[in-house]
């Protein structure tokens, strides 16, 4: 079997297609995250706190005594900053995922779970005699009351 056709099996797999239809999901939801969180979230969260706008908390490590209106005009003067605005985004955005996937999971067992508990529809383990329509057991070859010659 050449790699190609070695390739082509193992990206075909069922796991390997869910798997880059999970990668492609994921990341298009991380992007509603970080929308919620920096257009929604975060400012409410600032109003809350008193007013507080998180796009511009940041430390500025200039040794000197300059300082910059905005973190915008500080980044084009090239100071050296921590931002802890982005930070603080990526730690409320962390959390929303990780609830986001741990209801998902608790959902998908959910249903795992109950599917689990469904009573299976049992085999047979009768059929009937065609000549006399008693019940025989199905490796029976011959029913012992008509001795008729089962198929």
């Amino acid at each position: 079997m050449s790699m190609l056709s070695e390739f082509k099996e193992f990206a075909m797999k069922g796991n390997v297609v869910d798997l880059a239809v999970g990668v492609i999901i994921g990341a298009a939801f991380g992007k509603i995250v970080d929308s919620l969180v920096k257009d929604v979230v975060m400012p409410v969260f600032g109003r809350i706190l008193g007013g507080v706008d998180f796009k511009h908390l940041y430390l500025n490590l200039n040794l000197g005594d300059k300082t910059y209106e905005t973190m915008e005009t500080a980044e084009k003067a090239g100071a050296p900053l921590i931002k802890y605005n982005i930070f603080i985004n990526t730690i409320v955005d962390f959390v929303i995922i990780a609830f986001a996937i741990f209801m998902a999971i608790k959902v998908m067992s959910r249903l795992k779970r109950a599917e689990e508990a469904a009573p299976a529809a049992e085999a047979p383990t009768t059929r009937e005699c065609p000549h006399c329509l008693s019940a025989i057991p199905l490796k029976a070859t011959r029913y012992p009351q008509c001795t008729s010659q089962l198929q």
